[in-house]
């Protein structure tokens, strides 16, 4: 798989790039055995580059969704409503999902999410990903609390959304070939919890 990697790296780094060297390895020689000397060899460049762009060893999983997560915050603070109702902010956070989840094409999906047994990273997986999705259950709950939630309830919308997100994106991954685009999985995932949060 990586062969094509290790000689004729452009001389432009990317974050990109470095993930794609790094889960080549992963898949190699499992996610614990790869250093990221390895991974900079790999994608030929230094290790003060792996560090402009990843904080941590893990966070190359996430590419794909710290782009997403960036484009959601971006939608969400954008969003001018002049009807502040809950209903109102429920749906732009719906809207808003599945907005960022339209450009992820059906061919994209990440590797962590259906070969993550085989790099024997399981748990890097979800400690990685759980300050992501933590950090934008914040941003929602803040966005709601505009639209007239009170922060308790803003915060149960939050990681509720968050969850059924998580979950219907798993489903999108893990359906293969006959994948449907992923914001028609989120779509009637998130449905339901909007129509219970919205109920006052």
């Amino acid at each position: 798989m990586g062969e094509h990697l290790t000689r004729g790296r452009p001389l432009a780094s990317s974050p990109e790039m470095l993930q794609e060297a790094a889960l080549e390895l992963f898949v190699e020689q499992t996610y614990a055995k790869t250093t990221i000397e390895e991974i900079t060899q790999r994608a030929g460049v230094s290790r003060a580059t792996f560090f402009n762009y990843f904080p941590a060893k893990s966070d190359v999983f996430w590419v794909d969704l710290d782009d997403a997560l960036r484009r959601l915050s971006g939608v969400l603070g954008d969003h001018q409503s002049v009807e502040k109702t809950p209903t109102v902010g429920l749906l732009v956070v719906l809207q808003g999902l599945c907005a960022v989840a339209r450009e992820m094409g059906e061919g994209r999906v990440p590797l962590a999410l259906t070969q993550h047994e085989l790099m024997g990273s399981v748990h890097e997986l979800q400690s990685s990903a759980l300050t992501r999705f933590s950090n934008q259950a914040t941003i929602i709950s803040e966005f709601l609390q505009g639209f007239g939630f009170s922060a308790p309830r803003a915060r149960a919308a939050a990681y509720a959304s968050i969850a059924t997100a998580i979950a219907a994106t798993q489903e999108w991954a893990e359906a293969g070939t006959s994948r449907h685009p992923l914001d028609t999985y989120l779509r009637e995932a998130l449905e339901p919890v909007v129509q219970g949060f919205a109920q006052e």
